[in-house]
């Protein structure tokens, strides 16, 4: 086995690494580097400090799109999650860092982290952000998303793709922190979700995440 990914399981990059490779059925090792305080050979891997990071043989990479990227055209006999057309590759790459870049600050470093990560710090709640996050800043983002799917099972040419599996680890991440998608408001996207979650990748990650949470809270709310 040569690929290792660095990172924390709750990191939903992590996650979405994660998940591209077991949807392509390629082994790798996990190796556990925590978001803070990461060790100094990490930065021969990851510069900048962040997760995942990773190494196939001897090369190293990081930033999970990349990552991805590379795993994609370095297995081609694998399942593929980036279209097979140019139209399709640029729709799902668009779609993909929509989830990056415009979910992850809401579902992750602001749901999650204030509902679930700094819990397990000590750390107080802003729920007021929470919030504004749930009904000012994402229903505008699933307005998009739910027209981006229309009437389909998956955002591009109705199969899975990255662009699927960026939305989802960004959802978990909103389900961890205690929230979910409106079906009521978001049928498409609820249904995606559901869909997602009911396949063997996140079905092989999901559990683990939930059981580590569960036991950090725990630790977190122990008295000392």
């Amino acid at each position: 086995m040569s690929m290792t990914v660095y990172g924390a399981t709750l990191s939903p990059f992590v996650r979405k690494v994660r998940l591209l490779l077991a949807e392509k059925g390629l082994d790798y090792r996990l190796e556990i580097i925590a978001p803070f305080s990461q060790p100094d050979w990490f930065f021969e891997i990851s510069p900048l400090g962040r997760i995942p990071g990773f190494k196939d043989g001897d090369l190293a990479l990081a930033d999970s799109g990349v990552i991805a990227q590379y795993i994609e055209e370095q297995y081609p006999q694998t399942a593929r999650l980036y279209g097979s057309t140019p139209a399709e590759r640029a729709r799902i790459h668009w779609l993909e860092k929509y989830a990056d870049y415009e979910l992850a600050p809401l579902t992750t470093f602001c749901v999650f982290r204030n509902r679930a990560l700094n819990l397990t710090m000590g750390k107080p709640c802003n729920e007021e952000a929470v919030q504004e996050a749930l009904t000012e800043k994402l229903p505008k983002h699933f307005d998009y998303l739910e027209k981006a799917l229309g009437a389909a099972d998956y955002f591009v040419d109705n199969r899975l793709s990255m662009a699927d599996l960026a939305f989802a680890t960004q959802l978990i991440n909103l389900q961890h922190g205690g929230e979910h998608v409106d079906a009521s408001r978001w049928p498409g996207l609820a249904a995606l979700q559901a869909r997602l979650c009911g396949r063997d990748s996140v079905k092989g990650v999901l559990p683990d995440e939930c059981s580590l949470l569960a036991k950090l809270l725990a630790r977190a709310q122990a008295p000392a």
